[in-house]
């Protein structure tokens, strides 16, 4: 039976199955989706014998990686959150991040979130959303250049889309954001570690400026210079 199920799920058109399931699950619970995706990904390591390359896993980690994640964090936090939210916010509306309200000004939500944020954001959205659902969308697309390309687009959209709750600026800005990360992976396909880590410090950066209530700051301080 375990045996059926994995070559079942090995179908190469299986992905676009279970990006199609996902979402109708989250209509229930967002978290429904995810774990439904991440499930059927576990499933497929474990019965692959842990071959962590068959979702992008394919080189060793490095500090140089660490660091160019950092680095990859920094850039694309000043390029979307600092130069295009803004601008972003005026026509839409501020995004809504009440999810996150429990972590102003409380440290120990904030370690916990943070915890939950490295394991299940910065790694398993990953694995899921760039390991799995792009590798394995391009993959079954032709597995070419232009197939990497299209499946980051479309990937672009349907993570943005996943942010639903945070309005519609989140979703934008959302989407914004993961296309860089989309392209990374794109042109580093076999370097996922790299994603990983460029996730976790951008989430690291913006729970903690939620946390220390200084998350409007700066955008209240953009929006000054461009209303005046």
């Amino acid at each position: 039976m375990i045996h059926k199920l994995y070559s079942l799920l090995s179908k190469p058109y299986i992905v676009i199955l279970v990006m199609i399931v996902a979402p109708i699950l989250s209509i229930a619970d967002r978290n429904y989706g995810y774990f439904f995706g991440i499930f059927i990904v576990l499933f497929l390591l474990w019965k692959s014998g842990w071959n962590w390359a068959k979702f992008g896993f394919g080189q060793k980690i490095s500090l140089s990686t660490v660091f160019k994640g950092l680095l990859l964090a920094i850039i694309i936090f000043v390029v979307v959150d600092i130069c295009i939210q803004p601008f972003v916010e005026i026509y839409f509306g501020e995004i809504d991040l009440s999810s996150l309200a429990e972590i102003r000004g409380d440290f120990t939500n904030f370690i916990v979130l943070f915890i939950v944020m490295w394991v299940f954001a910065a790694f398993g959205e990953e694995l899921l959303f760039s390991g799995y659902y792009m590798k394995h969308l391009a993959e079954f697309l032709g597995n070419t250049n232009k197939t990497w390309l299209v499946s980051a687009v479309i990937l672009s959209v349907y993570f943005g889309i996943s942010h639903n709750y945070q309005g519609t600026s989140g979703m934008i800005a959302v989407g914004l954001a993961s296309s860089i990360f989309f392209f990374v992976f794109y042109k580093y396909r076999t370097n996922l570690a790299l994603l990983v880590f460029a996730h976790g410090f951008y989430d690291t950066i913006g729970l903690s400026l939620i946390y220390l209530e200084k998350d409007r700051v700066i955008y209240n301080w953009v929006l000054g210079l461009i209303q005046h």
